[in-house]
Parts: C-alpha cells; structure tokens; sequence
C-alpha cells in the first residue's frame, strides 16, 4: 500500500484516543504532573456510607415502606372511607363473640340527665347567681332548667336500678342479657352503673361528640368501643338487642326511637319490647294516637310500645316477652314435628 492510500485509511479511520496509562516518553508540559503521582479517581455516592445509612433510614421510615394496614395516613384517606367502615363493624362483632354476649338490652336516654346531689348542687348554685341579679332573664331560664334537672334526676335513678335488676338476674344465671349503652354521661352512665353495682358486665358503644371527651366509668373495660360512625354505632346497638328501654332525652334519643320503631314496625327487628320510661314526659311529647287518627300508622302500630314509670315492671315485661317467645318456639317446634 502507498503513502498516498495510508494518509486516505487514515483520514477514514482516525484513531481513538489511548487509555494507556503507563508514562509517557515524550518531555514535560506545561500542565504535567509528576510523573510519580497517580490520577485521582472521582468519588461515587454508594461509597460514601453516612450517605447511605442515612437511605437506608429514609427507607426505613418512608410511608411507602409500611405494611399496608399499619399505614395510618393510608387508612385515615378518603379513599380507605370503606375500609374503616368494615373494620367498625367486624371489631366489635369479634369482640362480642369472643366475649359470649349473644342478647343485649338497649338502654336510651339524655346525657343532661344527672343524679340527685349534682342536680341539687346546681340548683343551690342557680339560686345564688339569681340572688346577685335577679332581674336577669338569663339566669331566671337557668333556674327553671335546674329546677327541672333536679325534678328529672328520678330517671337517673330509675336508669341505674333497671340495669342492677337486669344485671342481678344475669349475674344469678337467670338470663344471658347484657346491659348496652352509648357509653356517655347522663342517663347511659346510670344505666353502666347499675350494672358495675351488681358486679355484672356492660357495654359502651362511645362516639367522640362535643362535650363527651371520654366514655363513662362503669362501663366494663373490655366492651368498651369507640366508633366514628354513627350507623355502624346503630348497627351494633340493635343487632343483638333483645329490648330497648328509653328514658326521656333530646333530639339523639328520639333518633334512636324513631330507628328501633321503624325496624319493628317493618318486622326486620322481631318481637322486641319497646319501653318508654316517664308516661307523662312521652306522652305530652309524642301524640301517638294523633299519628294513627291521621291514618299515619295502623292501630296495632299503637302496641309496638309501653310507657311505665317503674324499673321493677319495666324488667317484668321484658321477662315476660322472652317467656311468651319461648312458649310460641317451642309450639312451632312441636307443630313442626
């Protein structure tokens, strides 16, 4: 091959540049470093290891790094809404179970609904602000409100000896029905603590709601559940309940009415005794007969409650319902046979 066809290659195929790191022949530059020190090699971050443990505790931290169902922003998402609807209802279903509460009592009333020597304690204060102002409209209307506590502090009473009797017959093995509640103050407090009086067991299905930061005393520790939704919170009241007694309260007790006569009256809910506590009280705020007059409800509709003023014959109907139950059981049973 000619000079002339080598220079033509070589125009076609220029030479890469050499890795050769062994020194070079040819004299000193300018830039030249001593031909006796070797060329620094650059630093990689998988090498430097503060930074990499500090990864691996980001990792370690990270949300995304979390089990699923121990990720408390993922479960608090609007997203995860359904979810922690389900595990409202299976929680407490679990706990029930393995609990053996299979019939329960409902037990309604006001959380202003306080006992004798709060309520006379209050009147007496009511009182003396009167006294320094008694031209105040306010305090008059305060007065006449602590009047009517001390007058409705007998529910309170009423309340607490209803669930000692139930609880005294459970605890003597007569019946398998535990007491239920709200688990707030008022008239569910009383209910709790008739229970803990007789030495038996209670159930408090709380809700965190304005002025009820945490659930009554009385209500035995491990059936003590706190809820977030109101429905779920329905749902566990009714599901086993066997009665439901009601004692005067506001707008969250008629609510509670109004859900276990709806269910009775549709015959989802069976043959449950519905008792209100306080004849005069229900019967001057709820004109049933006006309703069936109306043609709003049947006549028989009329039979779905009782009203009485006592604890003793509010628990011998209820008694007296669950024997007529029993009877029409067994003579299914035997017809059926």
């Amino acid at each position: 091959m000619g000079l002339r066809e080598r220079k033509e290659m070589a125009n076609q195929f220029p030479r890469k540049a050499s890795f050769d790191l062994s020194p070079q022949q040819h004299g000193p530059s300018v830039n030249s470093q001593d031909s006796n020190s070797a060329a620094p090699e650059e630093t990689r971050r998988s090498e430097d290891e503060r930074l990499v443990n500090e990864n691996l505790s980001r990792i370690l931290q990270s949300s995304s790094y979390q089990l699923a169902h121990a990720d408390e922003g993922l479960l608090s998402s609007a997203e995860m809404r359904g979810v922690r609807m389900l595990l409202e209802i299976t929680k407490p279903q679990q706990i029930l179970e393995a609990e053996g509460v299979e019939s329960t009592i409902i037990i309604f009333g006001g959380v202003n609904i306080i006992e004798r020597s709060a309520a006379e304690g209050r009147l007496a204060a009511a009182e003396a602000e009167l006294a320094r102002n008694p031209n105040s409209g306010p305090l008059q209307r305060q007065l006449r409100r602590s009047q009517t506590q001390l007058e409705f502090s007998r529910y309170y009473d009423a309340a607490r000896e209803f669930s000692r009797l139930v609880s005294a017959d459970q605890q003597a093995g007569h019946h398998n029905h535990v007491i239920v509640t709200g688990g707030g103050p008022g008239i569910m407090e009383a209910a709790n603590r008739g229970a803990f009086d007789a030495g038996g067991r209670s159930i408090g299905l709380s809700i965190k709601l304005p002025g009820e930061p945490e659930p009554n005393p009385y209500i035995s520790p491990e059936l003590c559940f706190q809820f977030n939704y109101f429905a779920l919170r329905k749902f566990h009241f009714v599901k086993r309940s066997a009665a439901a007694v009601l004692f005067p309260g506001g707008f969250g007790t008629l609510d509670e009415l109004f859900e276990v006569l709806t269910l009775r009256q549709t015959a989802i809910k069976g043959q449950m005794p519905v008792i209100l506590f306080g004849k005069d009280f229900w019967q001057r705020l709820i004109d049933f007969d006006y309703l069936a007059d109306c043609g709003l409800i049947r006549e028989e509709h009329l039979e779905l409650v009782r009203f009485t003023d006592s604890a003793q014959e509010a628990w011998s109907w209820i008694q007296a319902c669950e024997a007529q139950q029993d009877h029409e059981d067994l003579s299914s049973e035997a017809l059926a046979a």
